[in-house]
């Protein structure tokens, strides 16, 4: 946490301040039976903190902007032809395999689980390899269960 003066914190909080300020001269005008509470609530909301949000918080506002912009082009997708597709499971299995390794490098893993683990991946690199993968596991459990019948 980065140490800001007294003033650096009003100015980044200036809008809460001001609300806040505008809220409290009002209900205390209200409680006071002060009979301009309600114009002055209202000049508060409807002109002062705008106002202060105008003047204070334009950089806070750039940034989120410039942030949300950033965050929605790197989201943004064009549509994935089947090669996108397969490089992006190439890659995503890659880091999976990665994982593997490292797991089984601090012995996390035996060395069979570390094949059997490493042979279920190599076989479902793309979502196809996948869906069939999955078909031939459920065919498999089919016929072990025929058989044990």
């Amino acid at each position: 946490m980065t140490d800001s003066s007294p003033l650096d914190r009003a100015k980044e909080n200036a809008t809460e301040i001001a609300s806040t300020v505008v809220t409290g001269v009002w209900l205390a005008a209200l409680l006071l039976d002060f009979g301009w509470w309600l114009p002055l609530m209202l000049f508060g909301y409807v002109v002062v903190v705008p106002m202060v949000s105008m003047l204070f918080d334009d950089e806070e506002e750039e940034e989120a902007d410039e942030r949300a912009e950033s965050e929605s082009e790197a989201n943004r997708t064009e549509p994935a032809t089947d090669r996108d597709q397969s490089e992006d499971a190439g890659e995503g299995n890659a880091d999976a395999i990665d994982r593997l390794r490292t797991r089984y490098a601090e012995g996390d893993l035996t060395d069979e689980q570390f094949e059997r683990k490493l042979d279920k991946l190599l076989e479902t690199e793309t979502p196809e390899d996948a869906a069939e993968w999955r078909e031939r596991e459920h065919d498999r459990e089919h016929a072990l269960d025929r058989d044990r019948s």
